[in-house]
């Protein structure tokens, strides 16, 4: 079955639960449509009616953090004059485990109105990945919950529903009804509230307050805060914690499908968002590093010292040809370098030594999964193949089935050296060679060795000749072939240490040509590839995450003017999505389809998109700070590409501003004792 489409739905989001509906505000049993709670659809029908019938929507417009308001007309009641005069408000909020409305009947009519307003509802506790695969459940018949509530119950979760006032009816049915007259100009507030109770729940909202600081952004480019406000408002919507540790939170990795914990997305996400504290890092760290890999399991994926990939209730089911991922997957070959760069990349934006210090016996097992796992055949690359047979086949961020293919369009067989694999783990190696010689631990030499050794073995075996010239494959397959096909991939390996400038320059000018980067943001894969589509998922759309990665690799490797205009391409996909943008959208060039074009199944929000706007903010400013050492680094992207820019950050918990000016003079106030800044970077050359 076809997975339904999300891109004209509205996403209404306060994990773990979120609403998706039709424009109009209505719940309709139809595709994806529901409140979804925890992996359940607690939900699958809100339809509301005035006297029988559907009102005529006008508009919706969201609000805050879990908020959503919708605007319709009852033109059938009223003054009979061209003008309507009584219109319906319907005001939606979700709240981690529920879902309230709040719906005014507003009558500006020289007469009275009389109307009779039912909301219909049902619920099928369907789980999210059948609801994903295109199936629904069947719906369950509603208990009374006293004279004006409703209930439904499957055996473990039960669902409530209360409406202030009403009458409620029961059975196959449910439905809450209320009697409303209004006098003249007159107005009838009416409410109902829906509460969820999930004992299984393996997660729940944070008790923490909010991780980070508002960055309080200012720029000549007005789009820039709009991105910023949308998606901090999202990201806030994405706080999750698990039931036995509240108080670490990470984000989940988007709605609808990804309302849960996932170590690649959630990791990265928290990198982004470095620039705005270290907490939410701290405890992204915290909650994965329990959940650390501590035996060999090829069902599962676990390995010692691995991080995991995705956590669920239950066993989720990929798709209708057998494929089944635990309730807790391992199948990724990436979260476990990336864990680590997100330690040492917390410790030098300031996350105290105490908290770093608690999680090195989590870094070690890492490294120790690198050096005895991470190579099954002992090439010296890290590699993954699905033994199982049931698990993802590709465990790199493009996971689809058909992501890694030949320059004419073949799809490579497994085992899978990914190329921006081989980058996180050469800058895991560094940076864990640097937090253990911090801390006064063993192997850092060992680790820097292993680096080193890395690069020139990628060196030789990565690099090809393609109509552009040399590049980087995005991966050697089975038999040790590259996988000669130019993609976005690549672009992971800036800042990483694997490439000489010179090489690095090359990679930059590649990302820069028009078969990645003439659309609205960087392409996964270039435009004059065999497998090549618009709207593939991995081989040819824009995802904002990718995008700014790699914007951030420009930045500090000193690629100002690629950076910028693909700063600019994502800007411009932002204003198009409503400053929401999407997982990802269509690669279509810009001079082809004007606008971009959305992929049909996208999340929204989605953690790492959102988080894109705070990498295009700190990429901008240039603030590169390391605490440890006592030092900042200042060095903004040349030419001013934002205009003039005010950005509050934060390091090492003190409110720093970082301003540049028109002419790209940049200066800094409010370092914390104890930092200075260092001799800004010159134009053009990597930062430190």
């Amino acid at each position: 079955m076809l997975q339904p489409l999300l891109h004209d739905l509205v996403s209404t989001v306060m994990a773990p639960a979120s609403a998706l509906s039709d424009a109009d505000g209505q719940i309709r049993p139809a595709g994806v449509q529901g409140l979804f709670c925890a992996d359940r659809r607690v939900l699958s029908q809100a339809r509301l009616l005035v006297d029988g019938r559907e009102p005529e929507s006008v508009g919706y417009a969201p609000g805050a953090a879990g908020q959503a308001r919708f605007v319709s007309l009852a033109r059938w009641l009223g003054d009979r004059t061209a003008d309507p005069t009584v219109r319906i408000e319907r005001s939606r909020e979700v709240s981690p485990f529920g879902m309230s409305e709040q719906v005014e009947i507003v009558s500006t009519a020289s007469s009275p109105v009389t109307a009779t307003v039912t909301v219909e509802l049902a619920c099928d506790f369907a789980a999210v990945e059948a609801v994903k695969s295109g199936r629904s459940g069947t719906p369950a018949p509603a208990g009374p919950a006293g004279d004006n509530g409703l209930t439904w119950h499957d055996g473990t979760t039960r669902v409530t529903v209360t409406g202030h006032d009403a009458h409620a009816t029961a059975g196959d049915g449910a439905r809450l009804r209320w009697e409303v007259n209004l006098p003249p100009r007159g107005r009838a507030t009416l409410r109902w509230e829906l509460a969820v109770e999930d004992p299984a729940a393996v997660v729940v909202p944070p008790a923490a307050a909010l991780e980070w600081s508002p960055p309080r952004v200012t720029a000549g480019d007005r789009r820039v805060t709009r991105l910023l406000d949308q998606s901090l408002e999202d990201l806030r919507s994405l706080r999750l914690a698990e039931p036995g540790a509240p108080g670490d939170t990470f984000l989940a990795a988007g709605a609808p499908w990804f309302l849960t914990l996932f170590g690649r997305d959630s990791i990265w996400a928290a990198r982004m968002l470095l620039p705005l504290g270290t907490r939410l890092a701290a405890g992204t760290l915290r909650v994965l590093a329990r959940r650390q890999g501590r035996r060999l399991d090829p069902d599962s994926g676990e390995a010692p010292g691995k991080i995991m990939h995705e956590l669920r209730r239950d066993a989720f089911d990929l798709d209708d040809k057998g494929g089944r991922l635990p309730a807790a997957y391992y199948g990724t070959i990436d979260a476990t370098p990336l864990w680590i760069s997100l330690l040492h990349d917390a410790w030098r934006w300031g996350l105290p030594a105490s908290e770093v210090e608690a999680l090195l016996p989590h870094l070690r097992a890492a490294l120790g999964w690198l050096a005895d796992h991470a190579d099954p055949d002992g090439d010296g690359f890290l590699e993954y193949i699905d033994s199982s047979g049931r698990g993802l086949a590709n465990q790199g961020w493009k996971d689809s089935g058909d992501s890694v293919r030949f320059h004419d369009g073949r799809q490579a067989e497994p085992p899978i050296a990914l190329v921006e694999v081989q980058g996180y783990a050469h800058q895991a190696a560094l940076h864990g060679a640097a937090l253990l010689d911090a801390f006064g631990l063993p192997e850092a030499d060992r680790w820097r060795d292993y680096a080193g050794a890395l690069a020139e073995r990628f060196r030789a075996a990565f690099w090809v000749d393609g109509p552009q010239g040399p590049f980087p494959a995005l991966a050697l397959d089975r038999d040790k072939r590259p996988v000669n096909s130019l993609t976005s991939n690549i672009g992971h390996l800036l800042g990483t240490g694997l490439l000489s400038r010179e090489e690095s320059a090359r990679v930059a000018d590649l990302l820069a040509s028009p078969g990645m980067a003439e659309g609205f943001g960087l392409r996964t894969m270039s435009s004059q590839e065999g497998g090549f589509s618009p709207l593939s998922y991995h081989c040819g759309s824009v995802w904002p995450h990718d995008t700014a990665i790699v914007i951030a690799g420009l930045a500090r490797e000193g690629f100002d003017e690629q950076a910028a205009a693909l700063t600019e391409g994502l800007l411009g996909a932002a204003e198009s999505f409503g400053y929401r943008l999407p997982e990802l959208f269509a690669g279509d060039a810009r001079d082809r389809a004007g606008r971009p074009v959305a992929y049909p199944a996208a999340c929204r929000p989605q953690a790492w998109s959102a988080a894109a706007a705070v990498v295009i903010a700190h990429a901008a400013a240039g603030l590169y700070p390391d605490v440890p050492a006592g030092r900042v680094d200042l060095r903004p992207l040349s030419g001013a590409p934002l205009g003039a820019l005010s950005a509050g950050l934060r390091v090492a918990d003190a409110d720093v501003e970082v301003r540049v000016d028109h002419d790209g003079t940049a200066t800094v106030k409010g370092l914390p004792a104890g930092v200075r800044l260092a001799q800004a970077v010159s134009p053009s050359s990597p930062r430190p």
